[in-house]
């Protein structure tokens, strides 16, 4: 009943810009956090960022002041904003969110999108 759909990944050179989108489809009624995750090969997935739904971020030492996550809640999508990308910022990224609560009532502790592949070429 619920589903997330990522897009805008692809390769861009160092120094360039992306952004992610997420949309959440379906009877979804209320979100709480969204956030992006990354896994590169060979790594665990680890957070990239994170947004509750009263609006606060976090992000860690490797991102912060590159990467801004938002969202908007009319219309159910969440957004990462990669600028002065690097090589090591290169994965496969995730959208994620959890508390979603859909028509029927049910709510999902978790969801995730299928990925999206980011390439930073040097």
């Amino acid at each position: 009943q619920v589903q997330l759909v990522e897009s805008g990944g692809g390769l861009v050179q160092a120094g360039g810009s992306l952004r992610l989108s997420c949309v959440v489809s379906g009877s979804a009624r209320s979100i709480n956090a969204m956030g992006w995750y990354r896994q590169a090969p060979g790594k665990q997935r680890e957070l990239v960022a994170r947004i509750t739904s009263g609006g606060t971020t976090n992000y860690p030492d490797s991102v912060k002041d590159r990467f801004t996550i938002s969202r908007d809640n009319a219309k159910g999508t969440v957004y990462l904003q990669m600028n002065s990308l690097k090589p090591e910022d290169t994965a496969v990224y995730y959208c994620n969110a959890d508390g979603i609560t859909i028509a029927s009532g049910i709510r999902y502790l978790e969801v995730w999108g299928q990925g999206t592949l980011v390439t930073v070429s040097s």
